[in-house]
């Protein structure tokens, strides 16, 4: 057992954030220097804004390559946690967000040996079709950009209490297996016909349900609404040709 405050291990990732656009204040250098003199894990993240300082889809796109390898420069990260995010909306998940994060995984994938995630922030709340669609949306582009780590689900924006459930997480992993191996074309066709069916309700998102509101809190298992909700996004995208749930 190591020494490390809540008895983390030396192999469990040590957390340190850069700011939005390339800059770091003080106190993450300071932390950053403590992970690395003690051989630790450590996972740098950063969430470049579509929207904002970068600009547009391109500029975002160089930006948040930049702070990726930046990490691995100036922090001597072990992984790096990306998170492009839509300045309107506040969310991974938009159609602009999913294009930085594919395009931006895509180059250093093809170029680098380096570990990259990316984290999960949905409009629509746990308990809902909208949520599990952009999850799915997201878990595709990280998947066949060759994302190695996906980090999710944090719903409604991860803004409330309790607003998340294991049910997003295991469709985010089971949708991620599904399209492994797709061929890239197939995917984007699938991938634009699937944020349409969302995209069009960031004004009227559902909340969503809190966690003892959708799972049984002491069988730790989800209602049966959640159960059908979660069938029925299977349905959409089975429907849309993913056969992982045949």
């Amino acid at each position: 057992m190591s020494d490390f405050p809540g008895g983390m291990r030396e192999s469990d990732s040590h957390e340190v954030s850069q700011l939005c656009e390339l800059k770091i204040d003080v106190g993450a250098l300071v932390v950053g220097a403590y992970y690395a003199v003690s051989g630790v894990c450590v996972m740098v993240e950063q969430m470049p804004i579509f929207g904002g300082y970068s600009g547009g889809l391109e500029e975002t796109a160089i930006v948040d390559v930049a702070t990726t390898l930046n990490s691995f420069v100036m922090m001597q990260a072990t992984w790096h946690l990306d998170g492009p995010v839509h300045v309107r909306w506040g969310i991974t998940t938009t159609r602009e967000a999913l294009a930085v994060a594919g395009h931006a995984a895509r180059a250093i994938e093809e170029n680098t040996h380096l570990l990259l995630g990316n984290q999960y922030y949905t409009l629509a709340g746990p308990c809902t079709v909208m949520c599990l669609l952009e999850t799915a949306a997201q878990a595709i582009t990280d998947t066949v950009s060759g994302r190695e780590v996906l980090s999710g689900v944090a719903a409604g924006k991860g803004v409330t209490t309790d607003l998340f459930t294991a049910m997003e997480a295991r469709f985010m992993g089971e949708v991620a297996h599904a399209v492994a191996g797709m061929d890239l074309h197939e995917v984007n066709i699938l991938l634009d016909k699937l944020v349409a069916m969302y995209e069009k309700n960031y004004k009227t998102a559902p909340a969503g349900k809190t966690f003892d509101q959708c799972y049984d809190p002491v069988k730790l298992v989800p209602t049966d609404e959640y159960v059908q909700i979660y069938n029925e996004a299977v349905k959409i995208l089975s429907d849309l040709g993913l056969t992982y749930w045949d």
